[in-house]
């Protein structure tokens, strides 16, 4: 396929891709074994005392490693679930975990114990939170300078900006918040089978807004593909909401009635309910999500009026050594594409912390 953008030729992957990664959720939803890990005793005590010790030694969460988070009976585990969302099926939800039990501090440290395990910790946002905090602070999502996470409406289908995304479940809502993920492969796979036309524009370069964290010397935008093929590997970069308002910028490329046609067709996909999986966090769950091969979503929800019980997830985005490849596009967004040390939001005057509320 040419590209008028760049005068260079783009790689198409075959047209179908067969791996673990590009499943379809209506089967995925019976093979339950696959994707929930299920805590020991053993495993929850060893976690709780690690906790503990790291925070009686007064260590900052922000310094957290396997050296000073020892879990000698849970590593081989992690090491697993790590295997599985990287070369695997590209997720998996850790249960057991009883966070109602926990202060604030002790399940902080924990998820960040944990997520060490799978990869280290990058800037969630301009303010360089390396631990977030998922919850409705009342913004607008029709504020081009808000992110989406912080409202109470849908999400929609989307990738983060790290290898791996984590979540950690402290509370619920009161109805609604339902967790979604579906494949990009998957999508990849049904697109090209009905409209090749449409899934070969999806290799082109499309505008994303930046939603206001712009790092020095970048546009507002960046210019990725939502399908990138390079070395073997399908990887996503996609949220529609953000690629539809990076239309304001004059200079970003326009979106012409073939763009939307197969931007409508990968959302219209994605929210098939025979290809994506739908799950209810609980408080204590711990979901991973390898952005590269998959897309995640979060219903809307109603809260509790009371603001002790409202929705609040802790989370992570992270780095993962032994990850695949990227192409070079991605430093716009991800400022270096060196495995194991990329993602994350830098802006001039960000400074990495770790908030505890």
């Amino acid at each position: 396929m040419y590209n008028h953008m760049t005068k260079t030729t783009i790689q198409l992957p075959p047209k179908k891709i067969e791996r673990p990664s590009a499943w379809i959720g209506e089967k995925m939803v019976k093979q339950k074994e696959k994707w929930i890990t299920e805590l020991l005793p053993e495993e929850i005590k060893e976690l709780k005392q690690a906790a503990q010790n790291f925070i009686d030694n007064s260590l900052d969460l922000g310094t957290i490693t396997k050296i000073n988070f020892p879990l000698p009976l849970l590593e081989g585990k992690l090491k697993d679930i790590q295997f599985n969302l990287i070369k695997g099926i590209g997720f998996d939800l850790i249960r057991g975990l009883p966070v109602t039990s926990y202060t604030q501090k002790i399940a902080a440290t924990i998820f960040c114990g944990i997520g060490t395990y799978i990869g280290r910790a990058v800037s969630q946002n301009a303010i360089g939170h390396v631990l977030g905090h998922v919850r409705d602070i009342g913004a607008d999502a029709n504020d081009t300078n808000a992110r989406i996470y912080q409202t109470s409406q849908r999400q929609t289908f989307h990738t983060d900006s790290s290898d791996v995304v984590g979540l950690l479940c402290l509370k619920t809502a009161k109805e609604g918040g339902k967790s979604l993920l579906v494949s990009t492969e998957t999508i990849y796979n049904e697109m090209n089978k009905i409209r090749p036309d449409l899934a070969a524009l999806l290799f082109e370069p499309i505008a994303t807004d930046r939603r206001g964290e712009v790092p020095d010397g970048e546009k507002p935008f960046f210019e990725i593909p939502v399908f990138n093929w390079y070395q073997g590997f399908l990887t996503g970069m996609y949220q529609r909401q953000y690629i539809e308002s990076a239309q304001r910028f004059p200079n970003a490329i326009r979106l012409n009635d073939k763009h939307i046609e197969a931007l409508d067709l990968f959302d219209k996909l994605a929210n098939d309910a025979k290809f994506f999986l739908s799950m209810q966090l609980e408080p204590g769950d711990i979901q991973f999500v390898h952005n590269h091969s998959q897309l995640h979503d979060r219903t809307g929800f109603t809260d509790w009026p009371e603001l002790s019980k409202r929705r609040h997830l802790f989370r992570l985005w992270l780095t993962v050594p032994g990850d695949r490849p990227l192409p070079e596009c991605f430093k716009q967004r991800f400022g270096s594409i060196q495995i194991g040390d990329r993602g994350g939001i830098i802006t001039p005057d960000t400074k990495l912390n770790v908030p505890l509320d």
